[in-house]
């Protein structure tokens, strides 16, 4: 939603990576200025019509929407100091050597590749296991004698009676995280009668019925054309087809609709309603009939691809009508900005949008009035650059000038968070004789207290490295974690104004929360659907964007 509006922004640095959103759904989103800020106005309308959807159902929604972390500080504002530092500290777990050993020893991940996986700016497609070959071991009774490539079947027999079908499904379920799956099957030979079908069956279906004759099946049957989906005859679907015709079936996860093909193009398209797993399946039925399938191990007659996009380019279209006030997205961005205290980027974004906004007052009553954010926006400004600067000695010192009550429990959260800053910056700049002293008396504090231990190590770690940089605690050195420190301060001081009645107000910006409705949003719509659809990723949402 913010994207097209903050093409207005100059050559100013700014730095989202501090969304504090789910990192199994937001993997380190981050953009450095507005050269890699380019996004379709589509994208806008979608964000802004997922946020009004999310109203609809803010009770269930809201759930959903946070995270185990935002729920850890429902507390007494009498505790918001620390609550508010912890919230940060497990922030910075999430990335920390310990998550890292967790993940490679639940998932058989390596560091490596848990961090290119949070780090990664492309969300790949969620690992299932796919359909590879037919299954062999489920018998239709011998009307169907599966090949040695395990991928050709043929019917052996003369077709006496009604019910003698050589039915094999694959040796996988279809997967359905993912916004289409796709199968195709060659007729090599049609056989005396041509009845040949494809089709998607449940795991309890009989193998002596054609797909789509029993209940919770379908099927595309290449004598008559007809599309079989258990209601006990057929209905007028596309064309019937025969030797030397590659006819195919597919699932769109998006639209829950089953589509079917014929020598790569669409014959039609029928509503889902099984919502469990479906085989992809194919029958013979009469005597010399012989039938190859592909699951994808050879390039498929129909442009899949194009389909996607195809599919893709419709949702975008519906969003492309959907009317939303000029000014929406204007107000987010100037919201995330007070709250983060980008002051100068605030400044020249007022100035810029005078001469296409109107009056700042209908912003106002859509909801973008001035709130807390706005408090000691010139001294957070002030705090954030000294800390992504490194100057965290200097950070201290304002807070102690400013803001003596955040830092006067020396063992608080927000205190470890910059001591640890501190010593990172002096092993980044070589400063390693420095450090050790200073981790010795800084530090001795916190391991008495028992809740840091995990996240001391890491910091320690650092001085056993040549180049630590490179190394598994890495990531301490990276401007992410300036970040992180950043955002715990710029909250704290947000915290102290007295029109805070809750600490959470302080932690997000109404992006954050916007960020957090549109994956709620994205999470009921998957659920509704059986589990089934792929996955919501920002990063993919915004690179079609620009590719688009």
């Amino acid at each position: 939603l913010i994207t097209h509006s903050l093409s207005l922004i100059p050559n100013e640095p700014l730095i989202l990576s501090s969304l504090s959103l789910n990192a199994t759904l937001f993997p380190s989103l981050s953009f450095k200025n507005q050269k890699n800020l380019s996004i379709d106005l589509n994208y806008s309308k979608f964000l802004f019509h997922i946020f009004n959807l999310s109203i609809l159902g803010a009770g269930f929604f809201t759930i959903l929407m946070d995270s185990s972390l935002t729920l850890s500080l429902s507390h007494t504002n009498s505790d918001t100091h620390d609550l508010i530092g912890t919230y940060f500290l497990e922030q910075w777990r999430l990335k920390s050597k310990a998550a890292v050993r967790k993940s490679e020893s639940v998932m058989g991940v390596s560091e490596n590749q848990f961090l290119m996986e949070i780090d990664s700016e492309e969300c790949e497609e969620e690992k299932e296991e796919l359909p590879t070959e037919l299954d062999t071991l489920n018998s239709s009774g011998g009307f169907s004698i599966v090949g040695s490539d395990k991928l050709s079947v043929r019917y052996p027999n003369v077709n006496l009676h009604g019910h003698d079908v050589g039915v094999v499904q694959a040796n996988r379920a279809a997967p359905c995280k993912r916004l289409v799956y796709y199968f195709e099957m060659f007729v090599e030979n049609a056989g005396t009668k041509g009845q040949v079908a494809i089709g998607f069956t449940t795991p309890a279906f009989k193998l002596r019925r054609q797909p789509g004759w029993e209940s919770n099946s379908y099927g595309y049957h290449g004598d008559d054309g007809l599309l079989y989906r258990g209601q006990g005859k057929g209905e007028a679907f596309g064309p019937a087809y025969s030797t030397g015709d590659t006819v195919g079936g597919g699932i769109n996860y998006a639209s829950q609709e089953l589509f079917f093909t014929k020598n790569g193009t669409v014959v039609g398209t029928v509503f889902k309603d099984v919502k469990g797993p479906l085989f992809p399946t194919v029958a013979v039925h009469s005597q010399h009939e012989v039938v190859t399938v592909n699951f994808g191990k050879r390039p498929f007659v129909f442009d899949l691809k194009a389909y996607e996009a195809q599919e893709r380019a419709k949702q975008h279209s519906t969003i492309e009508k959907l009317s939303i006030p000029q000014n929406a997205s204007y107000g987010i961005v100037r919201a995330y900005l007070q709250h983060y205290g980008y002051e100068d980027t605030l400044k020249t974004f007022d100035v810029e949008s005078r001469s296409t906004l109107p009056p700042i007052s209908f912003v106002q009553e859509n909801g973008f009035a001035e709130d807390i954010s706005v408090y000691s926006l010139n001294q957070r400004k002030v705090l954030r650059q000294l800390i992504r600067s490194g100057q965290i000695g200097d950070a201290f010192g304002k807070l102690r000038e400013l803001y003596p009550q955040i830092v006067q429990d020396g063992t608080s959260a927000i205190c470890f968070l910059l001591h640890c800053q501190n010593f990172i910056e002096l092993v980044r700049v070589g400063k390693l004789e420095e450090a050790v002293l200073y981790g010795r008396t800084e530090f001795e504090k916190f391991y008495k207290l028992g809740d840091y231990d995990d996240l001391v190590k890491d910091c320690a770690a650092l001085l056993a490295y040549e180049q630590p940089q490179k190394s598994s605690v890495g990531y301490l050195l990276g401007d992410s974690q300036r970040e992180i420190v950043a955002d715990a301060v710029n909250a704290m001081v947000l915290s102290t104004n007295p029109s805070v009645k809750d600490s959470r107000e302080c932690l997000h910006s109404r992006l954050d929360k916007l960020l957090r409705q549109l994956s709620a949003c994205f999470l009921a719509k998957r659920t509704f659907n059986g589990d089934q659809g792929e996955g919501f990723h920002l990063h993919r949402i915004l690179n079609s964007g620009r590719k688009g």
